[in-house]
């Protein structure tokens, strides 16, 4: 849709397409088939990220053994509006964003290898944590029919203990 509009309103023959924040992109991927469900409202987010999220040379060690840093910068931005817009939709020249607020707070931690993000929702219509569950556990996408080789069978896992996800224990499930 935009990218057809764009090349018709320039008289552009290519373009460019650009990829969500890294924290965004996970984040949506869970928020979809619940807002889909139930209608969000608000949502409160919390993003662990990885030092490996800082790139190369990233986040000192030095600086980052033993410590939290509390903000970073631009993320929180992002995450609070490009859900909004992925969520949406297009008129067929603009985008529409979704109407809900959200509240976002990246914090970098001491782990190698992947984000965690806490997310408290307030919905449009009530749902009980069974319909919740179900909603995230059937959720299916374009990416499961195209059957490519490196997507997931899932795209969503659901897990029940009170202390997951874990980065170490959970980041290639």
């Amino acid at each position: 849709g935009m990218v057809r509009h764009q090349q018709q309103q320039h008289g552009y023959k290519g373009y460019i397409a650009t990829n969500p924040n890294c924290s965004t992109t996970g984040l949506v991927i869970a928020l979809k088939p619940l807002f889909d469900a139930f209608g969000i409202d608000e949502a409160l987010v919390f993003t662990m990220q990885a030092v490996s999220g800082a790139g190369y040379p990233g986040v000192s060690s030095l600086d980052i053994m033993d410590n939290v840093v509390p903000y970073i910068s631009s993320e929180e931005d992002k995450i609070e509006s490009e859900p909004c817009k992925i969520l949406g939709g297009f008129d067929g020249s603009q985008f529409i964003e979704a109407p809900m607020n959200i509240s976002a707070h990246a914090n970098r931690v001491p782990v190698l290898d992947g984000h965690t993000i806490t997310c408290s929702l307030k919905f449009k219509k009530k749902a009980t944590v069974e319909e919740v569950e179900a909603a995230l556990t059937g959720f299916r996408s374009e990416i499961q029919d195209l059957k490519l080789p490196s997507a997931p069978a899932s795209l969503i896992n659901v897990r029940t203990e009170a202390d997951r996800p874990q980065p170490r224990l959970d980041r290639m499930a």
